[in-house]
């Protein structure tokens, strides 16, 4: 199985719209079609992915670039896939690209405080919690080693 990141065109994007998460993240996680909105609002400093497990359309992410502040804002895995290892390739992906692509040495993801499952997740992959807290959101954060 390849997990990838591809840019959402017009051959994918109706199937990204159909992307839902678990009932009981749905208060944690926008819907598809916001996350697009809010991407297309703000297109200088977005850049929004569909994650794909072979050809299979598996989740999405949304990542914002501006103000030399790389983060990760939206990021799901449809229900019928998680529990896979897709949400941690693909995360472990979206760390690859701001690294690559904009030279990222921190990354910041904004988790909600009630959110736990979450901020475990993201601590598994090395996200440490931070005093930063926006909203009912905290922010974590990545550093990125000199190796």
């Amino acid at each position: 199985m390849t997990v990838a990141l591809r840019k959402i065109n017009e051959d994918n994007y109706e199937e990204c719209l159909n992307l839902r998460t678990s009932v009981s993240d749905e208060r944690f996680v926008d819907p598809v079609a916001w996350s697009l909105a809010e991407a297309w609002v703000f297109y200088d400093a977005s850049r929004p992915f569909a994650i794909y497990a072979d050809d299979t359309l598996v989740g999405y992410v949304l990542m914002y670039i501006g103000e030399n502040n790389p983060q990760i804002i939206n990021f799901m895995i449809d229900s019928n896939f998680q529990k896979r290892g897709y949400g941690l390739a693909a995360a472990k992906l979206c760390i690859e690209y701001l690294c690559t692509e904009y030279s990222a040495n921190r990354i910041s993801l904004p988790v909600e405080r009630e959110n736990i499952l979450a901020q475990n997740f993201w601590k598994k992959i090395g996200f440490e919690m931070s005093d930063d807290i926006e909203d009912d959101y905290i922010f974590m954060r990545f550093y990125v080693s000199e190796d």
